[in-house]
């Protein structure tokens, strides 16, 4: 009985997010082609309204920085590391190109105006590189999951330098004295109200070839979960700034506050608003 009322409450959140999903594609479909209003709002809201089907609580720390050009650089666990910090601010994501063909946010990756990069190819760096200068220059904050792929949640993998490279880009075609970097921590914290251990952490962690639906299927089942995003403070890139200085001086920052995140005991205080 227990197993068939789990299946229905299953089949009523996916139909949930179908019913609020096609509308909300088709409300970006048409501020994409028209202009006739911010092609930002959609992908917001449905990050956050999925949010509140899967039971996941953001809590926040700190803010998204307001100078501009920028470039967040954040560790990564999970897919749902997207709908976190698209719930959060208006901010496009470097994906890689497999996403592409992921069901649901791979449609919406694509309607985000996403740029979809192919790390395996070096060649094809310097090309992608140049498209997220380009999207720096026109004022959108990118964000970089710099790592290059995910980890178990209670870790930081080494930031690959490469990408970093689309802020120097970005200032040849801006003329200005700064890129800023700004690192962010995204920390998997509880579920069901209690703390998660390494092991349960890396559970929620999506790694290496894990199937995306039977992960779906198994975050539907799980009960609320308390995700922490820790805003870091940005990292001036300069004309004669390393890009590889720069990416180790973020990656110590986000290894930083992941630790002190994962530390701790209280996670909804009244400096921690949740959405």
């Amino acid at each position: 009985m227990n197993r068939a009322l789990a299946t229905i409450r299953l089949a009523l959140k996916i139909l949930l997010v179908a019913g609020y999903t096609l509308p909300l594609m088709a409300w970006q479909e048409i501020a994409l082609r028209t202009g006739w209003w911010s092609d930002r709002r959609a992908p917001r809201l449905w990050h956050r309204l999925t949010l509140r089907v899967l039971g996941i609580r953001v809590h926040v720390q700190g803010a998204l920085a307001a100078e501009r050009p920028l470039l967040i650089a954040s560790n990564h666990v999970s897919w749902i590391d997207i709908l976190v910090l698209g719930s959060l601010a208006d901010v496009h994501f470097i994906a890689k190109s497999e996403v592409r063909g992921w069901p649901v946010l791979g449609a919406f990756a694509r309607l985000q105006r996403s740029v979809f990069i192919e790390r395996e190819r070096k060649q094809t760096a310097p090309g992608q590189a140049r498209a997220i200068a380009d999207r720096l220059a026109n004022g959108d904050p990118m964000v970089l999951f710099a790592e290059g792929t995910t980890s178990d949640g209670s870790r930081v993998l080494p930031f690959k330098s490469t990408l970093f490279g689309a802020a120097r880009m970005a200032l040849e075609a801006l003329e200005k004295p700064h890129v800023f970097v700004q690192p962010i921590a995204i920390a998997y914290l509880r579920r069901g109200g209690l703390p998660l251990d390494r092991r349960e952490r890396g559970m929620i962690a999506w790694i290496g070839d894990t199937d995306f639906v039977p992960h779906l299927k198994m975050i539907l089942r799980s009960g609320s979960i308390d995700v922490e995003v820790c805003f870091g403070t940005p990292i001036a890139f300069a004309a004669e700034s390393d890009r590889k200085e720069v990416a180790k001086g973020a990656e110590a920052l986000v290894r930083r506050m992941l630790v002190e995140a994962l530390r701790q005991r209280e996670y909804a205080r009244e400096d921690s608003p949740v959405f």
